[in-house]
């Protein structure tokens, strides 16, 4: 049987998420062996790809003829712009997960002709589960807002995503823009973990200037959106999941968060 609307998809995205992240949670701090794909950062392990079949499972037993957009195994790798789909990171924040690090997210989105209707982020490591339909935002049931801060100087700001080897000038711009201007700097290592904190209202910003994946941000994007943040490219125009770069805030502190962003590519 199909769900239809928002409200189902969201359901479905949440089931999905949890039971993927189940699944990583089985191998997290067993000593999962390590694969590298691109770089010496860029890590992969059997988790990955035994929490994406999954996802993919529970999926298609609703939806069997929509397509999964991700970064392992047969998924597509790009955001059809017409009709549905499923954008999935089975473990966004790998790094942090092979390092025992309780900051990673198993991200399930849906989106309709290329923009979000539902999203879950599950965080199993630390016992959260965020989801956001077409109407609001949560964490465990409960909803969520971005926090009210609006004084630059009493707000936390992510610099996310990961920036190559050849472009540390880039990261450390990042970081000195970010701690000159707002009270401090947090990186959980996973930019859905850090949208979805940025929804909750525990953060206050999440930046980056790299070209993003669709499986690292739009979940959390659809999130800090419903939560009642803001969501902008390094320009100010609403992001848009082939934009290069990401600004997100609580909305009051934007244009600072955005002035810190664009500091990167000075």
């Amino acid at each position: 049987m199909h769900e239809h609307g928002s409200t189902g998809r969201a359901a479905l995205a949440r089931r999905a998420a949890v039971a993927g992240g189940e699944v990583a949670a089985e191998f997290f701090r067993t000593g999962v062996a390590v694969e590298t794909k691109n770089g010496k950062t860029d890590v992969v392990t059997e988790a990955d790809r035994a929490a994406q079949r999954e996802v993919e499972e529970v999926i298609h037993e609703e939806h069997r003829e929509e397509p999964v957009v991700g970064e392992e195994g047969d998924a597509l790798k790009s955001v059809p712009e017409r009709g549905p789909a499923w954008v999935v990171d089975p473990i966004d924040g790998t790094n942090s997960y092979v390092r025992e690090l309780p900051t990673w997210a198993t991200a399930v989105a849906c989106v309709e002709d290329g923009e979000p209707v539902a999203a879950c982020n599950a965080l199993p490591a630390l016992g959260d589960v965020y989801t956001a339909d077409g109407e609001a935002a949560y964490r465990n049931g409960a909803e969520i807002t971005v926090s009210s801060v609006d004084d630059p100087e009493r707000a936390a700001v992510v610099p996310t995503v990961w920036w190559e080897q050849d472009r540390r000038d880039e990261y450390a711009r990042a970081c000195g823009a970010i701690v000159r201007r707002f009270a401090d700097l947090r990186r959980p290592g996973s930019a859905q973990a850090a949208l979805a904190m940025l929804a909750a209202g525990s953060v206050e910003g999440v930046v980056t200037n790299v070209d993003t994946k669709p499986w690292d941000t739009i979940a959390g994007v659809h999130l800090v959106r419903r939560a009642g943040g803001t969501v902008t490219d390094l320009r100010g125009q609403p992001w848009h999941h082939g934009a290069r770069g990401l600004v997100a805030s609580n909305g009051a502190l934007h244009e600072d968060v955005l002035a810190a962003a664009r500091e990167i590519d000075d």
